[in-house]
């Protein structure tokens, strides 16, 4: 019981739409999120001492501004089983790509590190946590396909289609901050409710700001389309296309041209870090927190 190895899975965005501006300055919108079988692994372990050792920590970016480390210092002050906790992650989710990776991270490290150091805090108080690192963080830390709304916080578990998408990850990063500020960004999509969404789906907003300022992304987008509805995840840079088999999904990949990373899943509505952690309960003769 003194260490666990979780994965962080990636998610999609169906649709992304913007229904206005709020007076804080975020914005609402309406989306599904959906969980992918390709992710980051995540592993804990407690030792003697105390504090959060993080190793494999991003070129650049300081630990203590790191979301893995946020995660777990702000749980820290919850823990019950004394150690030190170390974390050791395999990455594999690019950044900048839309897939939530360092959102889903920091969920996993949330959910670890409740076991680990005993804090037995309940999923609504991670998921609270979650909020505090992110808009995306609280639908992994609850790990179940969802429709959100608020700016991402609230969230309906839903049940979508689960088909094998193709991703697409062209060579370059998406400034989040950059594309939410844009002036062209259409921000009165009108609201819809959850059966609209499931299916008819939607669009993605950032989709046209993203293509204008990226030309990487919009000539993935334009190779990818030839082969289906073409799709942005977030706000990029990320593109998807769904498929109905495996086979069809493969075949396409084996075309893509190598300056771009690709990758072909199975869409997920149960996260595999909950599948994870309930498999390591199991085994341990545990309940959840």
């Amino acid at each position: 019981m003194t260490s666990i190895t979780l994965p962080a899975p990636a998610k999609l965005n169906l649709f992304l739409h913007i229904n206005g501006r709020r007076p804080d300055g975020y914005h609402n919108l309406q989306t599904i999120f959906q969980f992918i079988d390709i992710a980051d692994t995540l592993h804990f372990s407690l030792h003697e001492g105390s504090g959060i050792h993080l190793e494999n920590s991003i070129v650049g970016v300081a630990v203590e501004d790191n979301l893995i480390y946020k995660a777990a210092n702000l749980l820290q002050p919850f823990a019950k089983s004394l150690g030190a906790l170390h974390i050791r992650i395999d990455k594999q989710l690019p950044m900048g790509g839309g897939l939530g990776g360092g959102s889903s991270d920091a969920a996993t490290t949330l959910l670890a590190a409740n076991q680990l150091w005993q804090c037995g805090l309940s999923l609504d108080q991670l998921a609270e946590f979650g909020r505090q690192l992110g808009a995306d963080v609280p639908v992994f830390v609850r790990g179940h396909a969802a429709f959100a709304e608020g700016i991402g916080e609230l969230l309906t578990p839903v049940t979508p289609n689960t088909p094998y998408y193709l991703v697409l990850k062209p060579d370059c990063e998406v400034a989040t901050g950059q594309i939410f500020t844009d002036k062209d960004l259409t921000r009165d999509t009108p609201p819809i409710t959850i059966p609209h969404a499931l299916k008819q789906g939607g669009h993605n907003d950032f989709l046209k700001v993203v293509l204008a300022h990226y030309p990487q992304v919009k000539e993935a987008f334009d190779w990818l389309s030839d082969f289906g509805l073409a799709k942005l995840t977030g706000t990029g840079a990320c593109l998807f296309v769904a498929f109905d088999s495996l086979v069809e999904a493969e075949h396409v990949k084996s075309s893509v041209p190598n300056r771009w990373q690709a990758w072909v899943c199975r869409g997920r509505n149960e996260s595999a870090a909950h599948l994870a952690l309930n498999r390591w309960l199991e085994q341990h003769a545990l309940t959840p927190n």
